[in-house]
């Protein structure tokens, strides 16, 4: 597999340097989030051809899957540096929490990002010369992308990028075990070539019932330990049972060590000046119960002598063929409430590591801009939000995509709007998921020289490498894309 290289050279060369505390936390959402209504183009022209396309006509009144211009206002998002051609977008109008982080400074929206194994134009994505022109494998398939966004090749995969900065991280905490962490399951993102995924749930570390001393009833507490004995005793002469052990006995120590350090690193607010930092994450949402673990665990990062960690959480859902409307919004409202509320625990006085910690979304891919009648259909590139103290925010990364849906192989009968799409609105990526994780791991920590040992496809990306497209325009694929 591409990734799966032996990292422990890298990772003594990263050794134990670092005296500050970093974090990364990927937000993933499962079934390819809907872009077009999700960062929604807002400037009068695009917005009538936005319309237009997704059923609503052109105006300013919403019909079949386009939302509504004036239901944009609250969240129309306010660069620093205005984008050319007069273009603004705004946030979806459930996602009031972002667009506010955004316009203060503490958010950016990296355009258009999707998997690419080398840039290409429109023309070379139709081309059939697929050695000069590679695509990554299994476009618009669930399992693969997702797989693809995680780890640079398709399902099966059993090295993630993040798992690989965990790896270079390994030195830097005291106990490897807790560098990535998982609160949303198993997944290839946070396994690394020696980093392991620990799983938490939203409630705290997973305990194995059957090895605790008050596991059974009638005080038989005897018997807990004696499975406890059974399960983790070591010196077994057949290896599998050696190793298995092991890892039961490596999954009851981190219980215990993971719901000591949170229950002695409470962190609490101060009655009349602010509340709990864990006080803004509501209930009924499962990504803030999930992000509100993550921020807990950050609070307890001295008692696990943790200084570097990657974090995964998740949300499913957004695989939208109908019903977009309907349900996109608790979803979007989902993601904007958590990311928000984790942010704010992170800028608390007690915790006071806004700027130290960076949260980011992925998913499997876009979406069609046309709408199938009632949704949207798999597509390939997407939008994406960093949120964080240290985020040059307030500002949009990569190019705005086109407005067109022309699946047309010939050049000479495509307009200007289908440039960087390659049928329906599916957006031709003009970044990267290697610039995008790029970007992330070097801000991290990663030394530049090591970003291609964890980023296969990234050596085909780097200062001066362009593409021109059909009208002229230069479109540039530098290694790291700068909103860190």
């Amino acid at each position: 597999m591409p990734l799966a290289i032996n990292l422990a050279a890298m990772g003594e060369a990263a050794a134990q340097t670092a005296t500050d505390y970093k974090a990364l936390v990927c937000v993933f959402l499962y079934g390819g989030n809907d872009y077009g209504n999700t960062v929604v183009t807002y400037d009068d022209p695009s917005y009538n051809a936005y319309a237009s396309v997704r059923g609503g006509g052109a105006g300013q009144t919403a019909g079949g899957i386009a939302l509504a211009k004036p239901d944009l206002t609250a969240t129309l998002l306010s660069p620093t540096t205005a984008l050319a051609n007069g273009r603004q977008f705004a946030m979806h109008p459930a996602m009031t929490g972002l667009s506010g982080l955004f316009n203060a400074g503490k958010a950016a929206v990296v355009l258009n990002a999707g998997p690419l194994v080398v840039p290409m134009t429109r023309e070379q994505y139709f081309a059939t010369d697929r050695t000069k022109y590679p695509l990554p494998p299994k476009l618009f398939s669930h399992n693969d992308q997702q797989s693809i966004w995680q780890s640079s090749s398709p399902e099966g995969s059993t090295i993630g990028w993040g798992g690989n900065i965990g790896d270079l991280a390994l030195s830097q905490n005291t106990n490897s075990l807790f560098t990535c962490i998982s609160i949303t399951g198993n997944s290839v993102f946070l396994a690394g070539d020696q980093a392991l995924s620990y799983q938490v749930g939203s409630g705290g570390a997973v305990k194995i019932y059957s090895v605790g001393d008050n596991a059974y009833p009638y005080g038989f507490q005897g018997v807990g330990t004696a499975m406890k004995n059974l399960a983790a005793g070591l010196g077994r002469t057949n290896n599998l049972e050696n190793e298995y052990n092991k890892v039961t006995k490596r999954a009851i120590d981190a219980e215990v060590s993971i719901t000591a350090a949170i229950a002695s690193s409470q962190a609490t607010g101060n009655p009349g000046v602010y509340p709990a930092p864990y006080d803004g994450f509501g209930s009924g949402n499962p990504l803030a119960d999930q992000m509100r673990m993550v921020a807990r665990l950050i609070a307890a990062r001295s008692t696990l002598e943790s200084k570097r960690q990657v974090f995964l959480v998740s949300l499913g859902g957004f695989d939208l063929h109908d019903n977009l409307v309907a349900n996109q919004p608790k979803l979007m409202q989902r993601v904007s409430d958590a990311m928000t509320a984790f942010q704010s625990a992170m800028d608390h006085p007690s915790i006071n590591l806004g700027n130290s910690v960076t949260a980011f979304t992925a998913s499997d891919f876009g979406r069609t801009l046309a709408s199938n009648g009632d949704g949207s259909d798999h597509g390939w590139g997407s939008h994406h939000v960093v949120v964080g103290g240290a985020v040059k925010g307030k500002s949009f990364y990569g190019y705005e995509p086109p407005l067109g849906v022309s699946g047309d192989k010939d050049p000479a009968k495509i307009t200007a709007a289908d440039l960087w799409q390659v049928g329906q609105g599916r957006l031709l990526p003009t970044t990267s998921v290697d610039q995008y994780a790029a970007t992330l791991a070097q801000w991290f920590g990663v030394p530049a020289d090591q970003l291609e040992g964890i980023l296969p496809n990234l050596k085909n990306f780097g200062s001066g490498t362009t593409v021109t497209a059909a009208d002229g325009k230069v479109f540039n694929f530098p290694k790291t894309l700068g909103f860190l």
